[in-house]
Order: C-alpha cells, then sequence, then structure tokens
C-alpha cells in the first residue's frame, strides 16, 4: 500500500526532534529509529556506511544515542571505525545536485 504523506522532508525544512532510541536490527541490515515526536524511521545499513566512508566488512558493535543533546547517534563498529549519524541525516531527504 502506498501513502500519499511523504515523512521525510526536504533538505533544511524538517523540525528538530531528539533521538530517543537507536538500534542495529540484523535481520533487516538497518537502523531502527525513533524520535520524541513518535516518528520512526528504517535507514538502511549500506547509506550509513557509504556516508561514514565505514569499510563493507565492518559489522556493528554498539550503537549509542547521545544522551545531553539528542542531536544524533553513534555507531562502533568491530574495526574500530565510528559513524556518527545526524538527526538531519534521518529525518530529511538529500539535497539535489
Amino acid at each position: 500500500m502506498k501513502t500519499s504523506v511523504q515523512l521525510k522532508k526536504p533538505y533544511g525544512k524538517a523540525a528538530f526532534s531528539r533521538v530517543r532510541h537507536a538500534r542495529y536490527l540484523g535481520w533487516e541490515n538497518a537502523f531502527d529509529v525513533e524520535f520524541e515526536d513518535g516518528l520512526c524511521f528504517l535507514e538502511p545499513h549500506a547509506t550509513i556506511r557509504k556516508a561514514n566512508k565505514i569499510a563493507a566488512k565492518a559489522t556493528p558493535v554498539s550503537v549509542e544515542v547521545d544522551d545531553d543533546l539528542g542531536s544524533h547517534f553513534k555507531v562502533t563498529y568491530d574495526n574500530g571505525q565510528i559513524a556518527e549519524v545526524s538527526w538531519a541525516f534521518i529525518r530529511e531527504l538529500p539535497p539535489k545536485q
């Protein structure tokens, strides 16, 4: 079923909402991100890996949400690499080139 409501906003148009919860779902190979306003997104791991230049064989070990600001979450990989993912990366559409 398709919906006519687009949840992601154009770049620079989304309203800030703190990241409440983030977790890696291995069976989906994606991150489940929940915001304080109740909105949830399932962001593909490949997108986050590409944006942060993470090695293809790296496996997520831990996911931590910034408790002070709630503006991002951090993914630590088994090879020592770290990806920081902003709330805007999840909630906004990328700019058109």
